[in-house]
């Protein structure tokens, strides 16, 4: 974006062209979306706030060090009730994308504590990002990661079914008539088929186990024609590489013929495949550098197999979708399985094992988190939670542009 390439001959910037980008860069992103001078104002305002410092990035006290240039009535209404469209400004991942040489697509979700009953979506439930069970919402997101950076490609709210069943905290949340209940693989492939119609490079999606033991977010993405890598648990059930599938010969003259295909044995779980290969068909492959600056070595098993989940409704079995490509990644126990893209091919041949280092540099990315985050979500009521996360978005965006500046100043 022409608007924040600079001169690399300049060793440093002073703070004010730093500003200058800012600014240019909120014109460009928010003009899109706004079609008013003190909507672009305040969303301008709103970006310095998350981007500049401060430890606390809810509304007050970043307007408290922005000064008199920010009206705290003037940028709450423009959050909550302002007309504007926050899904033009979410598309900034079409600025950013190409400049951080995008590697995979990260579905995750993040766990905000919240105390009491009126927080949209805000119960005792378990988070990953506290690592027990606390009353907290759960915000699903979904990233772009690469090699230079990351950029969101949206988020979403998950509202508990209670929530969605209780009108009265429906009304006092301000939560519209046409929110449903989603699960969070539903909300988190719908954030991924939107940004798949984007202008920005696709790549494979990962997720861990709630995401990938979720057969129709893994048949979604298949029909959307993308690849992924997400784990399944070691009691998900296959069925293994020497399995053969045939339709069973006709055994009496009555009733219609037999036109769905057999396997010739029993599905058996992932751990009790990997045992059955053994160590000896395992693989070292470095992956990633640790935290030493050494690459990141661990087990892998490559092997095809077919996904056994509902196989005996389906015809052919098993359909395109659940002949997934798998690598399996073994660590001291060897029981975790990361899915690869499903075969192009006739559902009963065989599909091509992947090998490396096509999908396991993917499964060693690290979770895509920035320093904006999704934190100034917090204590967003519904219908105002759609405007902070795009701006935070941008501001995530801007950042990420930032940083691969060659001027920008870095800390000493």
């Amino acid at each position: 974006m022409e608007s924040v390439v600079v001169d690399s001959r300049s060793e440093v910037d002073a703070p004010s062209a730093v500003k200058e980008r800012l600014e240019a860069f909120a014109g460009e992103v928010l003009g899109e979306a706004m079609n008013r001078p003190v909507q672009v104002f305040n969303g301008g305002l709103y970006l310095r706030g998350l981007v500049e410092q401060g430890p606390r990035k809810s509304l007050e006290p970043m307007v408290a060090r922005l000064g008199e240039e920010a009206d705290y009535q003037s940028l709450q209404q423009f959050l909550a009730d302002s007309p504007w469209e926050p899904a033009l400004v979410v598309r900034v991942a079409e600025r950013v994308a190409p400049a951080i040489d995008v590697q995979a697509w990260v579905l995750d979700d993040t766990g905000f504590v919240k105390d009491g009953r009126h927080s949209p979506g805000g119960k005792r439930q378990y988070s990953g990002t506290l690592g027990k069970i606390g009353n907290c919402q759960i915000g699903v997101s979904a990233h772009a990661v690469g090699a230079k950076g990351t950029v969101p490609l949206g988020w979403a709210l998950y509202l508990p079914e209670e929530w969605c069943e209780d009108p009265e905290r429906r009304r006092r949340a301000k939560i519209p008539a046409e929110v449903e209940f989603k699960t969070k693989p539903q909300l988190g492939v719908e954030l991924v088929q939107r940004a798949a119609g984007w202008e920005v490079p696709t790549a494979p999606v990962l997720g861990d186990q709630a995401y990938g033991e979720n057969t129709d977010l893994r048949e979604r993405l298949d029909d959307g024609g993308l690849e992924y890598v997400l784990a399944v648990g070691a009691e998900t059930k296959v069925f293994g590489p020497e399995t053969h599938f045939a339709v069973p010969a006709r055994t009496g003259a009555r009733g219609r013929p037999p036109s769905r295909p057999r396997p010739d044995r029993q599905p058996e779980s992932i751990g009790q495949l990997i045992a059955r290969i053994g160590p000896d068909g395992a693989q070292s492959v470095a992956f990633r550098d640790g935290p030493d600056g050494e690459p990141a070595t661990s087990r892998f098993v490559f092997v095809c197999v077919r996904a056994a989940h509902d196989w005996a409704k389906r015809t052919p079995c098993p359909p395109r979708g659940m002949a997934d490509r798998r690598v399996a990644r073994g660590s001291r126990t060897a029981d975790r399985l990361l899915a690869g893209q499903p075969a192009r091919r006739h559902p009963t041949r065989a599909p091509r094992a992947p090998g490396p280092p096509a999908l396991e540099d993917r499964a060693g990315l690290p979770p895509a988190q920035g320093r904006v985050g999704p934190r100034p979500l917090r204590g967003a009521l519904l219908p105002g939670l759609a405007a902070p996360r795009a701006l935070v978005t941008a501001a995530h965006g801007f950042l990420t542009l930032e940083r691969l500046c060659p001027r920008a100043r870095r800390p000493a």
